[in-house]
């Protein structure tokens, strides 16, 4: 008997949960163990920030789901990981063994690296989180009734862009359905080189099609930024040169802001030799499995991967649904593999796919592989994104409810826009 243990439940680990349960042999156990009792789907987050969605639109307890399906769940959450023993240190103080160990738990958010950031102790909104999005959904409405300038964006070392632009579209959408859009100057401050960069060194012509969209929005920009500090109503934001050298030095007030943070490893795992690096992002191979810790798989935003190019500010890659999906189904795969005796042969591919809601249009790309040069290098935009987003919401809380392992990616989105199984 092996018991194959997934840290988190998002994402990345419900599917992981379904997929590796239909793989495992009669007598082998797979455990889920969250911080939490729920689900929530990050995705639409967005939506819940501006009151869009409600938290119990996109977020339900999971327990009896799992359950269901024979998946034992723990929501205690774990405090460390001790691979050397093969043993997860557990906050209510228990202790978990493991065969295998699937790390899927998403980032910790490294509000703290930069003074005032984050929406707790902080000047500034987030919807990385349903918590976070909920915060701003309470204050929205009173932001409305009281408008004044927003600062949007993404600062230096973050890794997931498209959610910064997606925010910032769909708040310039719902102030212009208020029709109060023309008393809340809006300023887009990111740490990429250029607009539409999106931590991949652009995609197709996401520069001068998001360019285009913010001019046609009255969006300004700031590139090459970092956030140095932030205090109630001002941002304090130096602009470099290609060379790395101060440009010039901004403060910008404001009325609401949300910056995307910096990604790190979480507690429970970071500083562990030889499984993460000095961010704490667990390391893998071809085959999502740790090289010294070969017991222990990883899949979704925690992997390390490195970034596609150097950059003026720091800026890390994004792991968008498509990777995250192949990843899973990859591990899976490895996994039964060792559990009938064989070596892991299953590679994730690692391109980029990413659907990013403007709230009446949207942008959806694809990148093959996600370092260019490329094979496919796909960018659109259209009202037809916005519907492929709410379509792939209703669908992947239907999944996880079902406990399902469809691969949605391959399934359904790729064919929509026209484009063949990646390989």
């Amino acid at each position: 008997m092996a018991h194959i243990v997934i840290m988190g439940a998002g994402i990345g680990g419900m599917p992981m949960a379904y997929e590796m349960q239909e793989k495992i042999r009669k007598a082998d156990k797979v455990t889920v163990i969250s911080n939490s009792e729920n689900f929530h789907f990050v995705p639409s987050n967005p939506w819940v920030g501006v009151k869009w969605r409600d938290r119990k639109d996109i977020e339900f307890p999971i327990r009896t789901y799992l359950e269901r399906k024979g998946i034992g769940f723990i929501s205690s959450g774990v405090k460390r990981v001790h691979p050397d023993e093969n043993r997860l240190e557990l906050n209510d103080g228990q202790s978990v063994n493991y065969d295998f160990l699937v790390i899927a738990t998403g980032p910790k958010l490294a509000f703290d690296e930069i003074e005032g950031l984050g929406p707790h102790g902080g000047h500034t909104h987030s919807v990385c989180h349903v918590d976070h999005a909920m915060k701003s959904h309470g204050e929205w409405e009173h932001f409305t009734k009281n408008p004044g300038p927003i600062v949007v964006g993404a600062v230096q070392g973050a890794s997931c862009f498209g959610p910064a632009y997606e925010y910032a579209f769909i708040m310039e959408t719902d102030l212009r359905r208020r029709k109060i859009r023309n008393k809340v100057p809006m300023t887009f401050v990111t740490s990429e080189p250029y607009v539409g960069h999106l931590g991949l060194g652009g995609v197709g012509d996401s520069k001068s099609m998001l360019e285009s969209g913010m001019r046609d929005r009255h969006i300004k920009w700031i590139c090459n930024a970092k956030v140095t500090r932030v205090e109630p109503g001002k941002m304090y934001v130096t602009e470099v040169d290609d060379a790395g050298n101060e440009k010039k030095k901004h403060e910008l007030p404001f009325a609401y802001s949300m910056m995307l943070p910096a990604f790190k490893g979480i507690d429970a795992v970071f500083g562990i030799e030889g499984l993460t690096n000095p961010r704490g992002f667990i390391i893998v191979d071809e085959h999502q499995r740790n090289p010294k810790y070969k017991n222990i798989y990883a899949v979704g935003v925690c992997v390390a991967i490195p970034p596609v190019e150097v950059t003026p500010v720091p800026c890390g890659t994004p792991k968008t649904g498509y990777m995250i999906e192949s990843m899973v189904t990859a591990t899976a795969h490895n996994i039964q593999a060792e559990l009938n005796g064989n070596p892991p042969d299953s590679n994730a591919t690692w391109n980029a796919v990413c659907l990013a809601d403007f709230g009446d249009s949207g942008i959806a790309f694809v990148a093959m592989p996600q370092i260019p040069p490329r094979n496919v290098n796909w960018f659109s935009e259209g009202k037809w994104v916005h519907l492929a987003k709410v379509a792939f919401e209703k669908y992947f809380i239907h999944k996880i409810k079902k406990g399902s392992s469809d691969p949605f990616y391959e399934k359904s989105l790729l064919k929509m826009m026209g484009i063949e199984k990646l390989k």
